[in-house]
């Protein structure tokens, strides 16, 4: 079942997703550190859950190894709920993802959600090197799917069964940036989150996917849809500008091939790029799933951003280099959540 904590925003809860960002300069010690520092603030303002993203091969990222990062940041908290946004099933045989989250969810129970995303998380090289294959592109996952909830439902006449995971109940999440995991978690009754923070193109088919389609299933009665949302708050329009400048440096990276850590922000964000490139950031920044700007605009967008998606809650990116800024955007969506 989904536990919601006590304070929303428009009637719905917000959650935070986060990368572990490493900034330029700085090393995952200090990433790690500022996880930790953010989620409790986050407890403290009464956001629902605070997951973290695996990726690899990234050197702006530290969040590869997923389960251990989650029990380090549930080890510093004391209620929030705290879970993987996602992990990726295919990397993983869904034993291993069993037992590890059956651990989690013996050493902080009722506080580890478990999302499940189908990507690589990173290149085909790198895929090769996590899978040992390329001949699974992700086709296979319902049946990844299937193989891990058979693991957690613990039948005692299965010759393989996980210690811990066997008869827990920790909330399986999917994951998607398209209508196949849309469909898939209609099928299964299970609760969506659609990555609309990179994907917004899909975000309203994928939604309408999953409403039509949903079978309620012992784990839940009727649809519950997270969306994501690339948001950048500050005390004024003028420096959330500012700021985001750091997250389009990494969205133009991305489109180059660069393998770069987390760039700080930048006074004249037009030299750094094409009029092409210019296009393509501006197409991102102006979809409904990624806000900057002040609490006023912020609290505006957010709400026609509800009104547009029906969303049951907002899971909240925010890729600020200074740590200062991050806890101070998060802080500003905790006052328009009061």
């Amino acid at each position: 079942m989904i536990r919601e904590r006590a304070k929303h925003f428009s009637g719905i809860p917000l959650s935070i997703l986060d990368l572990a960002m490493i900034n330029e300069g700085s090393h995952a010690g200090q990433s790690f550190k500022n996880s930790v520092d953010l989620a409790q603030h986050a407890e403290d303002w009464g956001f629902n859950r605070y997951w973290l993203a695996e990726h690899h091969n990234m050197p702006g990222v530290a969040s590869s190894a997923t389960s251990i990062i989650i029990g380090h940041v549930a080890q510093e908290t004391k209620d929030i709920r705290v879970g993987s946004g996602g992990v990726m099933l295919p990397n993983h045989a869904p034993l291993v993802i069993a037992e590890q989250f059956g651990t989690l969810d013996a050493m902080y129970p009722g506080r580890i959600d478990l999302g499940l995303g189908r990507a690589p998380g990173s290149d085909q090289a790198t895929a090769y090197a996590l899978r040992r294959t390329l001949q699974s592109g992700g086709e296979d996952f319902p049946q990844q799917v299937e193989e891990l909830r058979m693991y957690f439902a613990g039948n005692p006449t299965d010759r393989v069964r996980a210690f811990p995971g066997a008869g827990q109940n920790v909330p399986i999440w999917l994951l998607g940036s398209s209508g196949f995991s849309a469909q898939l978690s209609a099928e299964l009754g299970l609760p969506f989150s659609f990555a609309s923070h990179f994907a917004p193109q899909f975000m309203m088919q994928a939604l309408q996917i999953y409403h039509q389609n949903f079978r309620p299933s012992k784990d839940l009665q009727k649809p519950y849809a997270m969306m994501g949302v690339n948001l950048i708050a500050a005390d004024t329009d003028e420096k959330a500008q500012y700021l985001a400048t750091s997250m389009q440096q990494q969205f133009l990276n991305i489109r180059q091939g660069k393998m770069t850590q987390f760039n700080p922000p930048i006074e004249d964000i037009h030299a750094v790029w094409s009029p092409f490139e210019q296009e393509a950031v501006a197409q991102q920044s102006q979809a409904p799933s990624v806000i900057i700007g002040s609490p006023e605009t912020v609290k505006r967008k957010l709400e026609e951003f509800v009104e547009m998606t029906k969303a049951d809650e907002l899971i909240i990116s925010s890729g600020i280099f200074d740590h200062e800024e991050r806890l101070r955007s998060y802080e500003i969506l905790s006052e328009i959540m009061k």
